[in-house]
């Protein structure tokens, strides 16, 4: 038994499609645990359920079986707005395409989680321009999503994922849309993040040499996890 603090524990979890008369089983039976500070990898070919997987685990998408606790907490037996709320408190997310808004600057872009958890607006922009800086876009602040290259805004939304200290974040091909260089750096990040903040990392891809720099790699494979 580990003596660390489990961020996510989830257990038998099942889903199935259908496609006309058929069932298609896509996860079956899977358990998975991620303690604080984790870092860890799920790869698997396209269309393999990993992205499904990870909805489920967010609180996102509901498994036909199975459980899913937030520290300690039963995420499908919570209400929707609990489990916004849980989700708001413990989670990030990072995704293939950084999804800031265009009409925002960078460090009102990362604020904006803050807002939303009722932080006033000169804590919320503070915060936000530490952090910034953290990622190194400490003179990228007033500039929007459009201004940035590639790699600034992945990084810009890792910044936003951060800020309000989640114990787990939750990326989804996070580096798919980037050339190699932009997609190591960000990586780097990510990793030296983890050491810093304690913040736990699980990370679905297809790169495989990505993926080999996290501690845990698992494989999504009939749906069924392997550890590799």
């Amino acid at each position: 038994m580990s003596d660390r603090h489990a961020v996510l524990n989830g257990t038998q979890i099942a889903k199935v499609y259908k496609q006309g008369h058929q069932r298609v089983e896509v996860l079956h039976d899977l358990d998975l645990l991620v303690e604080r500070g984790d870092q860890l990898a799920i790869i698997g070919s396209s269309g393999c359920g990993k992205s499904t997987l990870l909805h489920i685990l967010a609180g996102l998408d509901t498994p036909d079986h199975g459980k899913v606790m937030l520290n300690g907490r039963d995420v499908y037996a919570l209400g929707p707005a609990q489990r916004g709320r849980l989700r708001n408190e413990l989670l990030g997310f990072i995704y293939q395409f950084h999804h800031l808004l265009p009409e925002f600057s960078a460090v009102e872009n990362v604020a904006m989680p803050l807002l939303i958890a009722r932080k006033s607006s000169a804590q919320a922009r503070r915060e936000a321009t530490s952090l910034l800086r953290k990622v190194g876009l400490g003179d990228r602040l007033s500039h929007k999503p459009a201004e940035l290259s590639g790699g600034e805004r992945q990084r810009a939304a890792i910044a936003r994922a951060l800020i309000n200290r989640p114990q787990l974040v939750l990326a989804d091909e996070p580096t798919g849309n980037l050339d190699e260089t932009t997609a190591a750096n960000v990586y780097e990040l990510m990793l030296e993040l983890n050491y810093q903040l304690g913040t736990a990392f699980m990370i679905v891809t297809h790169d495989t040499r990505l993926a080999a720099r996290m501690e845990k790699v698992y494989r999504l494979s009939g749906g069924r996890l392997e550890l590799e």
